[in-house]
């Protein structure tokens, strides 16, 4: 699978790799195999794993065998976001 990645998405890495230590390489993994794919805006899809005692997020597109990252954050809001709870072991 082909990982695509907006400018934005590119910067919003770098922003986060500085708070919370999240690098390119965690990105892709939680991109291609995520904990959780929720439906995001539009025609994304979010790709979602816990981390760091909140969760990593990740809206996508996907077109074949290519998914385009178009943005990611963190934030500690899992239970607005999970899908089915919160039980889980978090990376």
């Amino acid at each position: 699978m082909e990982i695509i990645w907006t400018t934005h998405a590119h910067e919003r890495q770098a922003e986060w790799e500085k708070k919370r230590g999240i690098t390119r390489e965690d990105v892709e993994r939680v991109v291609i195999h995520p904990e959780q794919t929720v439906p995001g805006d539009r025609a994304a899809l979010v790709a979602q794993t816990r981390w760091g005692g909140g969760l990593l997020r990740v809206p996508f597109v996907e077109a074949g065998e290519q998914r385009k990252v178009l943005t990611l954050y963190w934030t500690s809001r899992i239970d607005k976001y999970w899908v089915g709870g919160t039980n889980a072991n978090p990376i």
